[in-house]
């Protein structure tokens, strides 16, 4: 074959078999076609689009250019979860050790910060000690000691994937939606994976901006999934308000704890419950709806769930007992008495970066201290001078900072039109292997 004429085929409008697709990610996982074609293939595809049928195979060729997960027998079924990521969303934090304490087994697979949104590996890394590149071996291991574990990727999971990713990240093809669900799914499925469960953010907090392409993102997830046989549930969530409270690493660790200790902002308890409950259908621990979430509300209420992050932690090498969950706190005064007509929640992960909290190069060292706490949501009533927000252990912001969350926040003298409709999620579709 030829990787030139593959290219101009594609580029042409063509649809590659499974022969060409397989052979080319099987060349470029060895190295021996150039980033350039292979940069020039994803623009292809990025503008001529890919079959279900195409989606299906880069999938497939990509999860087998590694070695995916094969566990010991066990009555204990593995699932997972993903999020296409948003501001404030921690909820990986409190779900694996939930499904945990219900007798699930979650072997996570999980990244660092992409662009504004934050990233799981980050947020953990800022309890001390706590490792996440760990062996395959030592992942296994402490899955059947605690139940659930959350790390990087090791090089032999999807390593084309990991290289693809490099690629389309400097050539402007990130927003692809079959090169983002085979990225997504030959990690995910790497995990040896029962069910899976995703969550698919749009709005100015997430990477999709516009439902109706997380819509269609959760569409074709399912429908690849389903083909490669894993049963995958998809709920969409509307970010344009980000989730709870707390914007940041050490902050966001914070907010989980107090979901698995009975408190927390009451949208992320509930974001988290309905994403576990979800879990526990997929695998038919429970398969009523109520029943599966008051087990749910169950290991929250008797602190079970909580035990088994504090287990986590520490077979990660974490020390909870040294993680300092207080926070110096400085208050922004509103300017003006309105509504909250609208957050732009894309701005307050840039602030994060401006302070230190998240990277403006891959070798950035993080401030995981830093953050924000909100205080308002879209609807509030607020009058001159009240504070909108805390910035957390960071003495001095830069003028900067206060310039992206002056663009953060909008502020009108009338209240927002709120619609009755749509739900903060819901369930887009589920498929179940016959």
């Amino acid at each position: 074959m030829n990787i030139a004429e593959i290219i101009a085929w594609k580029r042409d409008g063509g649809d590659l078999s499974a022969r060409q697709i397989a052979w080319v990610v099987d060349k470029f996982a060895r190295g021996e076609i150039a980033d350039a074609q292979m940069s020039a293939l994803a623009m292809a595809i990025f503008f001529q689009d890919m079959t279900i049928e195409e989606t299906i195979e880069l999938t497939s060729s990509m999860l087998h250019s590694g070695r995916p997960l094969t566990w010991p027998e066990s009555d204990r079924p593995k699932v997972d979860k993903h999020s296409t990521g948003g501001i404030g969303d921690k909820i990986s934090l409190p779900l694996a050790p939930i499904w945990a304490a219900l007798g699930i087994d979650v072997p996570m697979i999980s990244g660092r910060g992409l662009g504004p949104t934050g990233g799981t590996l980050d947020k953990l890394e800022s309890i001390p000690g706590f490792q996440v590149n760990l062996s395959r071996e030592a992942m296994v291991k402490v899955v059947q000691e605690v139940g659930c574990v959350i790390v990087s990727a090791s090089a032999d999971f999807a390593p084309a994937d990991k290289k693809l990713y490099a690629l389309r990240d400097v050539t402007g093809t990130v927003a692809s939606i079959p090169l983002i669900t085979a990225s997504i799914l030959s990690k995910k499925l790497s995990e040896g994976l029962d069910a899976l469960v995703m969550d698919i953010k749009w709005g100015s907090g997430a990477f999709m901006k516009q439902r109706a392409k997380a819509l269609e993102l959760a569409h074709r997830i399912v429908a690849v999934a389903r083909h490669l046989g894993t049963p995958t549930r998809a709920i969409l969530t509307d970010m344009n308000q980000p989730i709870g409270r707390m914007i940041g690493n050490a902050c966001e660790v914070q907010e989980s704890l107090e979901i698995l200790e009975g408190g927390g902002p009451a949208d992320t308890r509930e974001l988290t419950m309905v994403l576990a409950t979800h879990g526990l259908l997929s695998v038919g621990l429970e398969s009523q709806w109520g029943a599966a979430w008051r087990l749910v509300q169950s290991v929250l209420d008797n602190g079970t769930a909580r035990e088994k992050f504090a287990a986590m932690v520490q077979a990660q090498g974490g020390d909870l007992k040294q993680f300092r969950r207080t926070f110096e706190r400085r208050p922004w005064l509103s300017e003006r008495t309105g509504w909250i007509q609208r957050f732009d929640c894309e701005k307050f992960g840039y602030a994060i970066i401006e302070m230190g909290g998240g990277r403006k190069q891959a070798i950035d060292q993080l401030d995981y201290r830093c953050g924000i706490e909100l205080l308002v949501e879209v609807g509030s009533h607020i009058e001159r001078g009240q504070p909108l927000l805390n910035i957390l252990d960071h003495p001095q912001p830069s003028p900067r900072v206060w310039e992206i969350l002056e663009q953060a926040i909008c502020v009108s003298e009338e209240p927002p039109l709120v619609s009755s409709g749509d739900a903060p999620w819901m369930l887009v579709e589920q498929n179940e292997i016959e």
